[in-house]
């Protein structure tokens, strides 16, 4: 029987590591990673790049279900002022676009993170992980987005009752470590 893998093609395991098969032998698919280090795995267990995209776009929309399932999302915050934390979402929408997308799409890539699905990260739809984010309690999400600035979250909610000013600064000065991330952030497409 022939294989489905012939050289130069892309191979992926279950995981979604992705490898260029160099020859195919008696059920064995020889393979390459991107950096050049050689390795082996039986041809069953292996997906073609069609097999990989239609199982990805199968589960896609299981990844948001679990997403929200999360003990990030599912875990109440602190006892936090309800309308400080919707006042501060607000505030920082209007001062600093793109930031709560920032903020739901990171916390996103690290709930899979930390369930050693990292490499499906790639794939998130900004708008879809916005959504499970909006769907968190407001206490919630200003304590997620108070982590992703490295601020305090009672520091945060203190800076909306202050000028625009300085919430553009405490976001600035949170952000400072994160900025080369920020930018790349920004030129993904929003889909």
């Amino acid at each position: 029987m022939p294989s489905k893998f012939w050289r130069g093609s892309v191979a992926y395991t279950e995981t979604g590591r992705r490898y260029t098969v160099e020859a195919v032998e008696d059920g064995t698919v020889y393979c390459t990673t991107e950096s050049g280090a050689e390795t082996e795995f039986s041809e069953v267990a292996m997906l073609t790049e069609a097999e990989w995209t239609a199982r990805a776009s199968r589960h896609s929309g299981q990844v948001y279900d679990r997403l929200k399932q999360s003990r990030i999302y599912a875990a109440p915050a602190a006892k936090l002022d309800r309308a400080a934390a919707v006042a501060v979402l607000a505030k920082i929408e209007r001062l600093n676009p793109g930031i709560l997308d920032f903020a739901a799409f990171t916390t996103a890539a690290r709930i899979l993170a930390e369930s050693g699905e990292a490499e499906l990260a790639a794939r998130l739809s900004i708008s879809k992980c916005r959504a499970v984010f909006e769907g968190a309690s407001p206490e919630t999400r200003a304590s997620l987005l108070a982590a992703i600035i490295a601020t305090p979250v009672d520091v945060l909610l203190n800076a909306a009752r202050l000028g625009d000013n300085l919430m553009r600064a405490l976001v600035e000065k949170g952000m400072a470590a994160r900025a080369a991330e920020f930018e790349e952030f920004c030129d993904r497409p929003r889909s």
